[in-house]
């Protein structure tokens, strides 16, 4: 388990040596996608700060797995470089069921819209 960052080490330095402001640290998340995806199913529904946290870290779980495996099979097959058919084929293995089939075709349509 990470450790917690102590209370020294917590506080942000506001101006750096040269008397500047510093610019804040970029942190990239799903929560625009999720959002816009929210609205698309729910166009009356929110989402709290807490559920974004936990749909992102989700997603970020997901992605991860996916590129574990496609990553392994570019491996068998020693091939340098992932493409769809990897990817396609970890979907496969690491969704169950009806989620495999649904994210494959629109897998699919994503790839057929992207290369027209």
């Amino acid at each position: 388990m990470a450790k917690a960052p102590s209370k020294k080490s917590a506080k942000k330095a506001s101006k750096s040596a040269d008397g500047k402001k510093r610019a804040k640290k970029r942190t990239e998340t799903y929560s625009s996608y999720i959002y816009k995806v929210l609205k698309q199913v729910h166009p009356d529904t929110g989402i709290s700060k807490k559920s974004m946290s936990i749909m992102n870290s989700f997603i970020n779980d997901v992605f991860e797995r996916l590129a574990t495996e496609a990553g392994k099979l570019g491996k068998y097959n020693s091939k340098a470089t992932l493409s769809s058919r990897e990817v396609q084929t970890a979907v496969r293995l690491v969704l169950p069921g009806e989620l495999a089939k649904h994210a494959v075709s629109e897998g699919t349509k994503a790839v057929t819209k992207f290369t027209s």
